[in-house]
């Protein structure tokens, strides 16, 4: 649905355009965007690649570990079907770990691991979520983040003059996002089992 909406404004903005005689502008503006897409990507490349280490060197020393180990009672209360040994709640907490240090390019394999694990326990319906996939969902579309560094480093490419200014607002947006998702995935779920699902 969205490459649709995506496809109608541009073909708005091309038909204004020529409608206004001015179709250059429109290929000015592709190629400038175009343009400014492979420079910014190009210059997170090194800050993704600086903060990919500072995870590993975290995982090394431990840190990662330890954070699992705080987490491990959330985990728990957050996910009763799966068993604290299982392979999908290591992946589950390594994926939380990532998000919360900001590192979403880390999490995304994670993530697909964690998925994979959790369908693994279903018994009988595989082709149907399991609540802890559910859960697993919401949270790690909406999980706090407490280093923003993808967003850190876009600021820096574009010469904001502090760019960690972000960081406290940050952790107030996202914390209030993961615990919206949580609530909603609690409440849609007692809704669905009240249907009698």
């Amino acid at each position: 649905m969205v490459n649709y909406v995506w496809l109608g404004m541009m073909i708005c903005g091309i038909l204004v355009a020529a409608f206004n005689g001015r179709v250059e502008v429109v290929t000015k503006a592709a190629l400038e965007g175009a343009q400014t897409g492979v420079n910014t990507a190009i210059d997170l490349i090194a800050i993704i690649t600086f903060w990919l280490g500072i995870m590993k060197l975290a995982e090394k020393a431990g840190i990662v570990q330890g954070l699992a180990t705080l987490m491990r009672p959330v985990t728990g209360m957050l996910f009763p079907s799966v068993p604290r040994d299982h392979p999908a709640m290591g992946a589950i907490i390594m994926n939380i770990s990532a998000n919360i240090l900001g590192l979403g390019n880390a999490a995304t394999p994670m993530g697909l691991i964690a998925m994979k694990e959790l369908q693994s326990l279903q018994q009988h319906d595989k082709k149907t979520a399991s609540d802890a996939m559910c859960t697993f969902l919401a949270l790690n579309t909406s999980c706090i983040t407490l280093i923003p560094t993808t967003i850190i480093g876009i600021r820096l490419i574009y010469g904001s003059q502090d760019p960690t200014s972000i960081v406290g607002t940050t952790i107030f947006a996202t914390a209030c996002g993961m615990s919206m998702g949580i609530l909603a995935d609690r409440i849609l779920r007692g809704l669905y089992k009240r249907q009698g699902r």
